[in-house]
């Protein structure tokens, strides 16, 4: 017996390795799947945010013209409805994609 290797029986042996490493590799997570739980606050902060941006542009304008709660009032509540417009259109987008069945590499198991 001879203190050399077989190459053919190495690269055989690789091989197998390979294989085996590539089976029992965790499979690659899908950035794109959402959790319920992000989309909920995806949709809160959506609504907030045009809370916000109302109650800014209201009050700076109130600031600048000296009506009080005049613009305030008036632009919370613009805010408000874009708020709820801008839910409304995610809810729909992510009502789109749930009816289009999962992605390409989650199916098959």
């Amino acid at each position: 017996m001879t203190g050399e290797p077989d190459p053919g029986r190495l690269k055989a042996l690789e091989g197998r390795l390979a294989e085996l490493k590539r089976a029992r590799a965790p499979k690659p997570s899908v950035e794109a799947h959402y959790s319920a739980a992000s989309q909920g606050w995806r949709m809160v902060i959506e609504l907030v945010a045009g809370l916000a941006i109302g109650f800014g542009i209201g009050y700076g304008l109130d600031t600048l013209f000296g009506t009080i709660p005049l613009f305030l009032v008036l632009f919370i509540l613009l805010g408000f409805v874009a708020g709820v417009k801008t839910m409304l259109r995610t809810a729909q987008e992510i009502q789109a994609k749930n009816q289009a069945g999962p992605p390409a590499g989650e199916q098959g198991e």
